[in-house]
């Protein structure tokens, strides 16, 4: 029965939410700043993984949640299949977790789907980084009208994003390690650009990923059957675990 007998969810028969990232994490990485070769001694340590909820856990009106926080701080994990929905779609955030240098836990339906990274990357990416950046490009604006300035943590990454998504497009390849640009990058954050040069980058930028995008060798749209393939292993296999 996947409703236990006195009305919980099976989750929560087996002892609450975080259960899904305590013993059905399939793989988790270090994220953020770390990730990105960008840390500093203040810099916390952000996790991101990705956990599989039983097939049967699904059989009833209750389904699993599709995302939880903790149990760690600065830890966030999704369920397997709205993480792959979102990178097939080409999350920038999600598309950045595939490509992190930092593993930190994989099990064999983890090694997987880090095998299938370039299945969800298309030249959908320069629809989803653009709009992000721009999102947050109206917001720093709005600090700079507000307070005189951006918040330079955050003008630093979207500087770092849209080059990220500038090579992506050049290259076919997501690297998540900033590399040589690591100092002038941190100059940013430190506030030693002004924010016109910082606009003046980001707008550069824009035109860049759209050139690319002319020429780029990524896909018109990402491999979802070998995705799709790969959910349906997962599930099914879950269900026949039941014997």
């Amino acid at each position: 029965m996947p409703v236990d007998g006195d009305g919980r969810t099976p989750w929560e028969a087996a002892g609450g939410e975080l259960v899904l990232v305590e013993e059905h994490t399939i793989v988790s990485w270090v994220m953020g700043s770390r990730a990105f070769g960008l840390a500093t001694e203040e810099s916390d340590t952000d996790r991101r993984g990705v956990y599989v909820a039983p097939t049967p856990w699904f059989w009833g009106f209750s389904r699993p949640p599709t995302h939880l926080d903790g149990p760690q701080e600065e830890r966030f994990s999704w369920e397997l299949e709205r993480f792959c929905s979102l990178a097939l779609a080409a999350n920038p955030n999600i598309l950045e977790c595939l490509h992190s240098p930092l593993v930190e836990f994989t099990d064999p339906r983890g090694e997987e789907l880090l095998s299938l990274r370039d299945a969800f990357l298309s030249r959908e990416v320069l629809r989803t980084f653009s709009r992000y950046v721009a999102g947050q490009r109206r917001k720093l604006d709005a600090d700079v009208r507000t307070h005189g300035a951006p918040r330079w943590k955050h003008a630093m990454h979207l500087l770092r994003l849209q080059r990220s998504c500038r090579d992506l497009l050049r290259t076919g390849r997501l690297v998540v390690e900033v590399g040589e640009a690591r100092e002038e990058l941190l100059a940013v954050r430190r506030g030693e650009w002004s924010w016109d040069r910082v606009a003046a980058a980001l707008t550069e930028l824009d035109a860049a990923c759209e050139e690319a995008a002319l020429t780029t060798p990524l896909p018109a749209a990402p491999d979802r059957a070998r995705v799709a393939d790969f959910l349906y292993r997962v599930r099914r296999d879950s269900a026949a675990a039941l014997g």
